[in-house]
């Protein structure tokens, strides 16, 4: 039973909330104490969804395991909780509504692992039988699961690229002394020594490189929606008539 002088230290450990099975359901958020008894009777679960409100549970037959709460109800049960706003007091119709849905009666929790439903049958009631039964309710949470980076780097490649050159040869001509050239050749020398030179040239390939934008690219993001098959037991109760053994005349 969680009392007064345990409300420090579950604050305090920072610990989480265990359910009924020793599942963990979350961290522990704030503790609520009864206004007229001054016992705790709420205790605030961080289950990790998103918003600001967090998930009530019953503090009635909790037990503390080390720096964690344990308490009577599945996880599932506890996730499903109304959703009320973690503030300084409860309303009454804040707390009515969670009495409403862990079947807490007139402030008399009822555990959960052992009756999901009431029998109603008493001197006090009518000769009717509750039925019960667990409804599985399924949502999403979003959590992180990688992340995706640009990274740019540099590597080396050959290319191989052909281009024409063209360089000058030496070709001896040799022509006959004619009217048309004959003063030409008669304008030197008559039998000497003489030079002459013809420079030649080639083209060689030259390289230049430049650093040219080709492409921008960037990162996006596509939601992708597909179906996922969620297995979870759920627990309902049936009601079978026995007989009744009968004396007759």
């Amino acid at each position: 039973m969680i009392t007064q002088n345990d409300i420090s230290r579950i604050l305090d450990s920072k610990g989480n909330v265990l359910d009924f099975d020793g599942n963990k359901v979350g961290s522990v958020g704030e503790i609520y104490v009864d206004d007229r008894t001054g016992n705790p009777s709420w205790v605030t679960v961080d289950t990790g969804l998103f918003g600001s409100k967090e998930s009530f549970a019953p503090l009635d037959g909790a037990t503390l395991e080390g720096d964690d709460v344990r308490v009577g109800y599945t996880k599932a049960t506890i996730k499903d909780a109304p959703q009320v706003a973690p503030d300084a007091h409860l309303s009454e119709l804040e707390e009515a509504e969670l009495y409403r849905y862990y079947g807490i009666t007139d402030g008399d929790y009822v555990s959960e692992p052992n009756s999901v439903g009431r029998d109603t049958s008493g001197p006090v009631t009518d000769d009717s039988m509750t039925r019960s039964e667990e409804q599985l309710h399924v949502g999403t949470e979003r959590q992180e699961t990688g992340r995706a980076r640009l990274r740019k780097f540099v590597v080396t490649e050959n290319v191989t690229k052909t281009v024409p050159v063209q360089r000058e040869e030496v070709r001896v001509e040799r022509e006959p002394i004619t009217e048309a050239n004959r003063g030409d050749a008669l304008s030197g020398q008559g039998v000497s020594e003489d030079e002459h030179e013809v420079v030649l040239h080639e083209e060689r390939p030259v390289v230049d490189k430049e650093a040219v934008p080709v492409e921008r690219v960037r990162l996006n993001k596509d939601t992708v929606t597909e179906e996922q098959t969620v297995n979870e037991e759920v627990r309902k109760e049936q009601i079978d008539t026995d007989d009744v053994d009968r004396n007759r005349r």
